[in-house]
C-alpha cells in the first residue's frame, strides 16, 4: 500500500472543489437496484465506490461511469450470497440487505467491514426487517433475511441510526401498506436518498424530519439523482484553510449542512466568510478553546470530531471533546501526541491542550477520519511527515493529493 508524504507549513491558496458525498453515494448505489435502470450524477472517485461497484458487478448489474455519472442497468441482476470477499471491504455493503430484500424478498450477506471505530451494531436494522415481516437467521457470520411478503409496520428506532434508517427505508418502499419510521435519522444524506427513491416512484413523507411515512408500491422505475456535496470533506478543507489558508476558497459547499460546525468555528474566532456555495478561509491566530460534544444531525458531526481536534491544538487553552456516537474514535490522538501534541483521553472525552507545535513524524491512519486529522496535522507541522495505511483515507476523500497540491501543499504518494 502507498504512503503519503507531506512537507508542512505551506500556505494554501486557490480553490478546492468539493466532491459528491461519500456518506450519500454508499446508500444510493445499493438503492439503485430497486429500479431496472437509473442514473447517479456527481459520483466521487473513492475506494468505497469501487468496492460497491465490485458487488454490483458480482450481482450482474451493468453500469458505466463517465465524467462522474453512473448509468446502472439491473434488468439482468441475479440474487446470490454476498460473501466476505465483498462485504468485508466496507460497512455500507449492508445496504444491500434492505435493497435486495425489497427486490427479491431474500438476501444472504456476510458480516460487513469498515473502519474499526467501535461497536456499530446493526441489530436495529435486523429488528426493523423483522417488523416488516422478514425472518432473520445467522450462521457463521452469514446473515440470511427472507420474507414471503413484506408488510408495512410501525418501527420505533431506539437511536436515530443513519444505517438503520437507510436499510429500513430501502425495504419499506416496496412493502405492502404503510410503514412509519419513528426516531429516524434526518441527515442530509438521508434526504438525498429519499430524493432518489421518490424519483423512482416511491411514496415517502416527512423528509428532513425524525418521522418518515412510507406507502409501499409494487414497482419502482427509472430514477435519477445528483449526489449532494460532501459536508465532511468540505469541513476538512475548511479546517485546512483556517490553519494554513490565504484566501483559500472551498467551493460547491452546502453551508446549511454544516451549521453546528460553523458555530464552533465562530466560538473559536476562526477567520472565514461564506459567499453562497463558497467558503473563503484564512489562517487564524489567537483561537479560543471550546468544548465540543458530537451528536446526531443537526448536532456536531462525529465525522468531523477527529479533524477538528487538530485545529484545537492551535487554541490558547484547554479544549474538550466528548464523543457520544462511537467509543473508539480517538485513535488519532496517539499519533498527534507523537507529533508533539498534548492530548489526554479520559473515557469518552479528550482534553486538548494548546497551543502546541507539531513536528513531522512517521504516523499511521487507523480509520478514515483519523487519517484526515493526520493530514491536517502534517500540513501545519514542521518538517516531513509520512502517513502509512492510507487505504482508509482513499475510502472517503476523492483526489485528495491533487486537490491539496493544486492549492500549494507539498504532498505526494510514495510506494511502500
Amino acid at each position: 500500500m502507498d504512503k503519503i508524504k507531506v512537507i508542512g507549513k505551506q500556505t494554501l491558496s486557490g480553490k478546492i472543489y468539493i466532491s459528491g458525498s461519500k456518506n450519500s453515494v454508499v446508500s444510493l448505489l445499493p438503492a439503485a437496484i430497486l429500479s431496472d435502470e437509473c442514473v447517479i450524477e456527481k459520483v466521487p472517485h473513492i475506494s468505497d465506490v469501487l468496492d460497491l461497484e465490485d458487488i454490483l458487478r458480482f450481482l450482474n448489474v451493468k453500469f458505466s461511469l463517465e465524467s462522474g455519472t453512473i448509468h446502472l442497468d439491473s434488468r439482468q441482476m441475479v440474487n446470490k450470497p454476498i460473501l466476505e470477499e465483498y462485504s468485508s471491504k466496507l460497512r455500507a455493503s449492508y445496504y444491500f440487505m434492505g435493497a435486495m430484500l425489497a427486490r427479491f424478498n431474500k438476501v444472504e450477506i456476510s458480516f460487513p467491514g469498515g473502519c474499526n471505530i467501535g461497536k456499530r451494531s446493526f441489530d436495529f436494522h435486523l429488528k426493523g426487517f423483522e417488523k416488516l415481516g422478514a425472518k432473520v437467521t445467522i450462521s457463521d457470520d452469514l446473515y440470511r433475511i427472507e420474507a414471503d411478503e413484506l408488510k408495512g409496520a410501525v418501527i420505533d428506532l431506539p437511536f436515530p441510526s443513519v444505517g438503520a434508517t437507510v436499510n429500513i427505508l430501502l425495504a419499506a418502499v416496496k412493502a405492502s401498506g404503510k410503514s412509519v419510521i419513528n426516531n429516524a435519522a434526518c441527515e442530509p444524506e438521508i434526504e438525498n436518498l429519499i430524493e432518489f427513491l421518490i424519483s423512482m416512484g416511491a411514496k415517502i413523507k416527512g423528509v428532513g424530519t425524525n418521522r418518515l411515512e412510507i406507502e409501499g408500491v409494487s414497482k419502482l422505475s427509472g430514477g435519477r439523482v445528483k449526489v449532494i456535496p460532501d459536508r465532511i470533506e468540505a469541513g476538512t478543507y475548511i479546517l485546512a484553510g483556517v490553519m494554513n489558508g490565504d484566501n483559500l476558497e472551498i467551493c460547491d459547499v452546502r453551508p446549511d449542512h454544516l451549521t453546528s460546525f460553523f458555530e464552533v468555528l465562530d466560538e473559536m474566532g476562526a477567520k472565514y466568510k461564506i459567499e453562497g456555495d463558497k467558503v473563503i478561509t484564512n489562517k487564524s491566530l489567537k483561537l479560543k478553546p471550546v468544548n465540543i460534544e458530537t451528536a446526531v444531525y443537526p448536532g456536531f458531526p462525529t465525522d468531523l470530531q477527529q479533524p477538528i481536534t487538530t485545529l484545537l491544538l492551535n487554541a490558547d487553552g484547554v479544549s474538550t471533546v466528548r464523543e457520544t456516537i462511537y467509543e473508539n474514535r480517538f485513535q488519532n490522538t496517539k499519533y498527534l501526541n507523537e507529533m508533539g501534541a498534548h492530548i489526554e483521553v479520559l473515557g469518552d472525552t479528550i482534553k486538548v491542550y494548546g497551543p502546541t507545535f507539531l513536528e513531522g513524524k512517521f504516523v499511521r491512519t487507523s480509520d478514515l477520519r483519523a487519517g484526515a486529522a493526520l493530514v491536517l496535522a502534517a500540513l501545519q507541522a514542521s518538517g516531513e511527515t509520512t502517513i502509512s495505511d492510507i487505504k482508509h483515507l482513499l475510502r472517503g476523500y476523492s483526489d485528495l493529493i491533487k486537490k491539496l497540491t493544486d492549492v500549494g501543499a507539498k504532498i505526494w504518494l510514495e510506494d511502500e
